[in-house]
């Protein structure tokens, strides 16, 4: 047989070695692929993630109780209308509105002093409010700002001293503090029911407080009479202008600064209340810092009570409220802290605010967090823009 030539042989070698670089890159594809003759299926897309929206505000709410549960949770623009501290410019305060609506908050409660504090007054001595005053007229599209949010807005009467610390329940006091409601309620008396007003921001002084000379014990008999007397005062002047104030939902505090364990005190039957009762548009505003050891500005850590005391004392108001057949907002609670700040940033400090919305979610009540921007400052300006601080509205809020 005739030898095969050294370059054909190189050939040959050549083409067996494609051959065979083809059929193994075959047999790959087959083994890594789908069955024969199948299109490869790419992985499916992984779904952006959409955040749970907050719930809009009920609009067909209209009682009290619909409304004061509906309302959830809220926050005090503090240290604005009440004292001026901070500014009542428009647009700071609705882009600290806006940012408390981005957190799920749906109502504001706005302190407003009218014949107090302020060299420059929104009233008179006799009650009489300037309309035309730049302040009033801020305070109006804050208001107007807040309600075409779908927010609720509660106004309230707020350091008139001129009243609280001076009140006998005789007709001079009276006469000026209907008149002072006659004109608030007047003006607003249009207004879309998600606007709520408070008769008096807590009762004290002549009407009871803890602390302080030449004044009685809130469970003073005559402190608790002319606590109830000048909420009717207010409560009476607001309805009488008619319109839409017939059926606005009302609020009446109890003395001691509002405190929540004198709900029991200052009206311990429904005979007692406002309407003797049977206003159905009638709420109850209550505060607590309680206890002051560790919710007060000068209060610390450490005496945190433990979660079973904070829910034991709102139920025990929420059980009151059930016996009234009224409804109940907190409209002021917090944990402040003068000198030692650094508490504030806490799991103790968060928790007690979470506990807070949880309880009085569960007993039916909205709930009204301070925030002064100061010792119980809940947000923050970085110079650009509003921020929580300390993750507390953030935590509370959360599921």
């Amino acid at each position: 047989m005739k030898k095969v030539s050294f370059t054909l042989q190189l050939s040959l070698r050549f083409v067996f070695r494609l051959a065979l670089m083809a059929f193994c890159l075959t047999m790959l594809t087959v083994s890594c692929g789908k069955k024969s003759g199948s299109t490869p299926t790419p992985p499916p897309p992984v779904p952006p993630v959409v955040p749970t929206p907050y719930p809009s505000i009920n609009t067909n709410a209209t009682t009290a109780k619909e409304i004061i549960e509906d309302m959830s949770a809220g926050f005090n623009l503090g240290n604005v209308f009440d004292n001026g501290i901070n500014s009542s410019a428009p647009v700071p305060n609705k882009q600290i509105i806006d940012l408390y609506y981005s957190a799920g908050i749906r109502h504001v409660r706005i302190p407003v002093t009218w014949m107090d504090v302020f060299t420059t007054k929104l009233a008179d001595a006799d009650g009489n409010i300037n309309f035309t005053l730049t302040r009033f007229l801020e305070l109006k599209e804050i208001v107007d700002y807040a309600l075409a949010k779908k927010m609720y807005v509660v106004l309230n009467t707020h350091h008139e001293h001129w009243l609280k610390d001076h009140y006998d329940g005789s007709a001079a006091y009276d006469t000026k503090f209907a008149r002072l409601w006659t004109g608030i309620a007047t003006h607003f008396r249009d207004y879309p029911k998600q606007l709520l007003f408070d008769v008096l921001n807590e009762p004290e002084g002549a009407m009871g407080q803890w602390s302080g000379t030449g004044y009685p014990l809130p469970n003073n008999a005559q402190a608790l009479e002319l606590t109830r007397k000048i909420n009717k005062v207010g409560y009476d002047a607001i309805r009488a202008t008619g319109g839409g104030n017939t059926t606005r939902v009302i609020m009446v505090e109890p003395n001691g600064q509002g405190n929540q364990g004198m709900i029991e005190e200052v009206y311990p039957s429904k005979a007692s209340l406002p309407g003797g009762g049977g206003d159905v548009y009638l709420a109850i505003q209550v505060h607590t810092y309680d206890p002051w050891a560790f919710c007060g500005q000068t209060g610390s850590n450490a005496a945190f009570p433990g979660s079973a005391s904070i829910e034991s004392a709102i139920k025990k108001v929420g059980d009151h409220s059930r016996l009234l057949d009224v409804p109940v907002n907190y409209g002021e609670f917090g944990v402040g802290r003068q000198t030692n700040t650094a508490e504030r940033n806490s799991d103790i400090v968060r928790g007690y605010y979470k506990i807070f919305k949880v309880t009085c979610k569960a007993e039916k009540m909205s709930f009204t967090a301070w925030d002064d921007r100061g010792w119980f400052g809940l947000i923050a300006n970085s110079g650009s823009a509003f921020a929580f601080t300390n993750n507390i509205v953030p935590f509370m809020m959360a599921q």
